[in-house]
């Protein structure tokens, strides 16, 4: 079955990010037509990239990275969950997706961006950054706005609409994920 991670794309002491990403796998374990699965980067501890080489060269001398590669590499497709921060994504995740290479290629990525104005930027500098790393990004895309979809900007309260476009998106996530596939065998 089609493996597709949602990535919680900040580690904030307090944060949005878990329950949007909950949110998110909740609608998407109804499906049944992919194996969801929440990866919080929490629970990798990877510093400020601290590998020697080059993640291309797919040598990596830390068991921090080797965990993450593992984790990353068994995925067929990902929907990140972005922050939007200064204009951008977080620090954290930029980190994350820089730590490797050839485990994110010939794979799928949607969006579920929050923030002022719904964490658009920060999807459109993600598109940019996965797209070097071979990364098929999908249209389809939520925009949640912590103006509208949280109570005083902090607990999450989506819009009902908000349903419609996380279908989308997870159908064009699957859908791609598979299409890629021959290309990752």
């Amino acid at each position: 079955m089609t493996r597709i991670a949602i990535i919680i794309g900040s580690t904030r002491p307090v944060r949005s990010g878990e329950a949007v990403a909950g949110w998110v796998h909740d609608l998407a374990a109804k499906r049944g037509d992919a194996d969801y699965e929440l990866v919080d980067l929490k629970d990798y501890d990877l510093p400020h990239l601290d590998e020697s080489l080059p993640a291309a060269s797919g040598v990596y001398e830390h068991g921090h990275t080797r965990a993450w590669s593992e984790r990353i590499d068994s995925f067929d497709g990902f929907v990140f969950v972005t922050p939007e921060y200064n204009s951008s994504t977080s620090g954290v995740l930029k980190n994350a997706i820089d730590f490797l290479y050839a485990e994110w290629a010939d794979k799928a990525a949607g969006f579920v961006g929050y923030g002022v104005d719904g964490g658009v930027r920060a999807a459109e500098h993600l598109r940019q950054m996965l797209g070097r790393v071979k990364v098929a990004d999908v249209p389809a895309q939520v925009a949640l706005s912590l103006f509208t979809d949280f109570e005083e900007m902090t607990l999450f309260k989506p819009a009902a609409r908000h349903e419609d476009a996380v279908t989308m998106m997870l159908d064009q996530v699957v859908s791609w994920s598979e299409a890629l596939r021959p290309l990752r065998a």
